[in-house]
């Protein structure tokens, strides 16, 4: 044969070949997206934590890339996610604060052994206006796992997972629950074992037990520990077959302060002298059960949270699928001072101003880490600035799902406003990065504004604007507004741009 026609021949099997695995999704690569609850810039070693043992995640970073400039979606829980899960910021979706929605008031409820409980639970729902990313994903072939807590929606809502592109779902549709580390029930869903909706499932030996005080501690079913090995054995049922999208969002190491009494807490217990120590005595009505050890509790949960993470790199390993996977490690948001947790004890470089619900630094900039080996090289860091409405866009990008923003377009609504750029030139070194002309962030319940262009930083608290530059005051301690009159205004128009009204969260624009 002519080798010009054999090497012709060649291309044309490979471009058959090529289309058939980009048909069926083998040769994809998957994605393992960890974000846990309410961890600080500073609570791991390899961001500078230096009383709170991190191996597993410290290990990750070192085979891949650390941002020094990641930003969450929204300073709380639920906007946060939305932010992620939507590919919009504050400004634009729909989900911008933690609005509950309970079935009427707590009741005896004789499937939790008379145990008072709530008849609905859960959050504002996502919009059924505006795609979300396992939709995406799973219309593109994808399998599609979440495990952990949900926060799009009420149980029964418009928005639950079965509903929004998840095929296997395990944990907390309602994020408020999952302030009990040994609750009741978790709810759960499953396409493959024929399940049609998401639903409870009774944790029948918590119940035995009361649920604030008393033999609360006499509780077993740790609800970190079992949503954790659901995804474990989800991710082991997994193939190099078909591709897969595992979104892991893990409620360590928000309060309440509780874990079981192994080795990982025994070691903290011995670690803080008692002048050292944190007595916490409780909250009834946030589900915050008291201890008598809260930093040892605390960093307690996240060496655990860190083991999870190792033995998911473990699986992957095992299954021979770390190769083709990009595992990303995150945080939903800024620590909090809530049942108990002590930021100011454990942060003690005070790198960053505020905590959760703030949009200063502290409340919305976040550890990240992203691993995908042969794409991107071990060790790297990098300050590229992006947030959680810039994930979309990438996840899109590594999965190779072009034009996602005119296929998945509501062009039935006035504005579907898809707010992300592609981080993929930073993590893989392919391409031009582009970036934001500003960053943004709104949140009622503390009425803030968040705008950073460079290194320039807007606050605006209801209505009154501050000024910080980044570059020379990272704690943000100088209000340099009265100074760079010019420089407020040049943000507040992107404050005019950005922000659309919202009926159900309510912000003060600047004056």
């Amino acid at each position: 044969m002519n080798k010009k026609i054999f090497s012709g021949t060649l291309s044309a099997l490979a471009a058959i070949a090529t289309s058939a695995v980009a048909q069926d999704g083998a040769g994809r690569p998957n994605i393992i997206y960890i974000m846990c609850d309410d961890m600080g810039y500073g609570d791991l070693g390899c961001y500078g934590q230096q009383l709170i043992s991190t191996p597993n995640i410290d290990r990750l970073a070192t085979q891949g890339m650390l941002f020094t400039q990641a930003y969450s979606g929204s300073p709380v829980s639920a906007p946060s996610r939305a932010s992620f899960m939507t590919g919009q910021h504050t400004g634009h979706t729909h989900v911008r604060g933690n609005k509950e929605y309970w079935g009427g008031t707590l009741v005896a409820d004789p499937r939790y052994n008379n145990l008072q409980e709530y008849q609905r639970v859960g959050q504002e729902p996502y919009s059924t206006d505006h795609v979300i990313i396992p939709e995406i994903f799973k219309d593109n072939g994808y399998a599609t796992g979440m495990f952990g807590k949900w926060a799009g929606g009420y149980e029964g809502s418009v928005s639950t997972p079965e509903k929004r592109g998840i095929d296997e779902y395990y944990g907390f549709i309602c994020q408020f629950q999952a302030h009990l580390y040994y609750p009741n029930f978790l709810n759960e869903f499953s396409r493959s074992a024929g399940d049609t909706e998401t639903h409870r499932v009774t944790l029948e030996q918590n119940i035995q037990h009361a649920m604030y005080g008393g033999d609360y501690n006499q509780r077993a079913q740790y609800s970190a520990d079992l949503i954790h090995r659901r995804a474990l054995s989800w991710l082991d049922s997994q193939s190099a077959d078909k591709p897969f999208l595992g979104i892991f969002t893990y409620t360590l190491p928000h309060a309440e302060l509780q874990q079981p009494d192994d080795e990982i807490l025994q070691a903290y217990k011995d670690k803080f002298c008692e002048c050292e120590e944190k007595n916490y005595g409780g909250d009834q009505g946030s589900r915050y059960n008291p201890t008598m050890i809260a930093h040892a509790q605390f960093a307690g949960m996240i060496t655990r949270l860190d083991q999870q993470v190792g033995e998911i790199m473990a699986k992957l390993e095992e299954k021979g699928l770390a190769d083709n996977t990009v595992l990303i490690f995150t945080s939903d948001n800024g620590p909090h001072e809530e049942g108990g947790a002590d930021p100011t004890f454990f942060n003690r470089d005070g790198l960053l101003r505020g905590l959760k619900r703030s949009v200063h630094e502290g409340g919305i900039r976040i550890p990240f880490i992203v691993r995908w080996p042969g794409k991107i090289k071990p060790g790297s860091v990098s300050d590229h600035q992006f947030a959680f409405y810039d994930l979309m866009a990438t996840f899109c990008d590594i999965a190779g799902i072009e034009n996602y923003e005119e296929k998945y377009k509501n062009t039935k609504i006035a504005n579907d406003w898809f707010d992300g750029i592609s981080i993929y030139p930073t993590l893989t070194g392919e391409g031009t990065q582009e970036c934001h002309d500003a960053l943004y962030w709104e949140f009622h319940e503390t009425n803030q504004i968040g705008v950073r262009k460079g290194n320039w930083k807007l606050i605006v608290k209801a209505g009154v604007c501050e000024l910080y530059d980044l570059a020379t005051d990272v704690h943000e301690d100088t209000n340099l507004a009265s100074a760079y009159p010019e420089i407020v205004d040049e943000l507040k128009a992107i404050i005019s741009r950005e922000h659309v009204n919202s009926s159900l969260f309510n912000v003060t624009l600047p004056n």
